[in-house]
């Protein structure tokens, strides 16, 4: 296949925020995961050091929390200030100890140098609830909840500048769901109060690539939204007990682009593509396993639904097909970034999360080394390509059906700073290598090159205590071959810096 880029045809700059992560109270994601005091790997705060370091060094733009399912029965003020008050978690069904609260979210995300999104209570929660939890965090001293944290040893505003409304009232699932009606009314009036506390914020609403969902939301509060939610899991494991297998995940690797064209037709239809955005502020290939978790029925016990949950800490599950998938969904995040400026890994710490904590360290898993690769090599202004004769591949996905996709996946960037072109190139072929041919134009006369790839023995490698198959590998300085061809290896993602 050949790509043809012209360093002068320019589309956007992308969002840094479409590399964001977020952290839920579930399982062992806060507490035992990143919240750990006691550990002797915790600073005086109880946050894991290692994680916090492992964080910075893929930059984490910026991490959404507290939920998720769990913060539609959770009352922010009961965990705020010295007296914590445990409460049973009506949505994943276990005690919380509440220790782990606003204040401490803020100081983790101050350590690890990412803005904070913080996802309010829609379920059981009220549009005055929300509000006063903006007050709390962004007020300088006006109010009963701005002089609260005060008294709580925060003398400065929080400036918390990206807050969800709800989290997937959509859903039956969900602690409050509504019908869409009832929806746009109460984010109305929740956006009304929030921005009445404080207009600098920025608010988004539980949303999906479903019409008359998002028709009813914006009919009545589009003009008061800077974002839209929506949340993709392709991969539902807690439904099927077992993993897809790689040519299924590779299957599911065109439905994201097709889902932006829903939300884009639609918001254009509606005279708002210039003002709001996607945020796919939650996202995994693979769903979290919780089985029996939303059953009610006669006869569910405890171990029916809260021990099945550590299988969520089998690293063997998280291979190459996730680390290619991620990478997939993130070239069409760059591909489409003019209008998904967020995006959030799901989540960061354990479950599926990219990093993995024991008890002695912690286990970097293979979709951490395709954030590492991408923040750290891809660049920030994306760059038009053009394809010449892509090569396709039949691949069938769970469901028996067959699909056609293209081998490769390509995103061509710039990297100003350093006058590099990067590009992005996936090979999603399971056995085969593939060759690239290049073409650069523009005024742009690129002598080396070099290749950053991620990649493992095989599609099921992975990495677990003590075993690294999955690696980042940063490729040294080479002249650029004659033919511009660079050959990328089976089931790799590779970013190919050119200066």
């Amino acid at each position: 296949m050949r790509c043809n880029i012209n360093i002068k045809r320019k589309l956007e700059r992308r969002n840094e925020m479409i590399y964001g992560h977020f952290i839920e109270h579930f399982h062992r994601q806060i507490y035992g995961g990143i919240y750990d005091p006691g550990n002797p790997l915790s600073d005086q705060d109880g946050l894991r050091e290692d994680v916090l370091e492992a964080m910075r060094k893929i930059k984490v733009p910026v991490l959404r929390w507290p939920g998720g399912c769990f913060v539609s029965s959770y009352n922010w003020k009961k965990a705020v200030g010295s007296k914590r008050i445990p409460f049973f978690d009506k949505a994943w069904r276990v005690e919380d100890p509440n220790t782990f609260g606003t204040d401490e979210y803020i100081k983790m995300c101050r350590k690890i140098g990412c803005e904070p999104y913080i996802c309010t209570n829609a379920g059981t929660g009220t549009p005055e609830e929300m509000s006063d939890w903006v007050e709390y965090c962004n007020l300088e001293s006006e109010g009963e909840y701005a002089k609260w944290r005060i008294e709580n040893g925060n003398k400065e505003p929080f400036a918390v500048k990206y807050w969800s409304i709800g989290n997937e009232n959509y859903g039956g699932w969900e602690i409050g769901a509504k019908s869409a009606e009832e929806w746009g009314r109460l984010v109305l009036e929740a956006a009304k109060m929030m921005k009445h506390v404080d207009p600098t914020t920025e608010l988004t609403a539980a949303a999906l690539a479903d019409l008359d969902w998002n028709i009813n939301l914006l009919k009545h509060c589009g003009n008061r939204l800077d974002w839209i939610s929506i949340h993709k899991y392709w991969d539902m494991i807690h439904e099927t007990n077992a993993c897809a297998g790689y040519e299924q995940v590779m299957a599911y690797t065109n439905d994201l682009e097709t889902d932006i064209n829903k939300v884009r037709g639609l918001l254009t239809a509606m005279g708002l593509e210039k003002q709001i955005k996607i945020a796919y502020d939650e996202w995994n290939l693979r769903g979290w396993y919780h089985p029996n978790a939303h059953t009610v029925k006669q006869g569910i016990r405890k171990e029916d639904y809260l021990y099945p949950r550590d299988k969520n800490d089998d690293n063997s599950l998280y291979t190459m097909a996730d680390a290619v998938f991620s990478a997939c969904f993130l070239n069409t995040c760059n591909r489409n970034c003019d209008l998904v400026g967020m995006a959030n890994f799901a989540p960061i710490v354990n479950t599926r999360g990219c990093i993995y904590t024991h008890k002695e360290g912690i286990v970097l898993r293979s979709t951490y080394h395709v954030f590492d690769l991408y923040v750290n090599y891809l660049g920030e202004q994306v760059l038009d390509v053009w394809k010449e004769d892509p090569e396709q591949i039949t691949v069938t996905d769970r469901l028996g059906e067959k699909t056609e996709i293209d081998e490769l996946d390509v995103v061509a960037t710039y990297r100003e700073t350093e006058k590099v072109v990067a590009i992005a190139a996936v090979n999603k072929n399971a056995e085969a290598a593939r060759y690239m041919e290049l073409s650069i134009q523009g005024g742009f006369s690129g002598r080396e090159y070099r290749i950053c790839s991620v990649n493992g023995e095989n599609v099921d490698s992975y990495n677990d205590i003590g075993s690294e198959q999955v690696k980042l590998v940063i490729g040294d300085w080479k002249p650029v071959p004659a033919d511009a061809a660079f050959e990328l290896a089976p089931h790799s993602v590779n970013i190919i810096q050119i200066k």
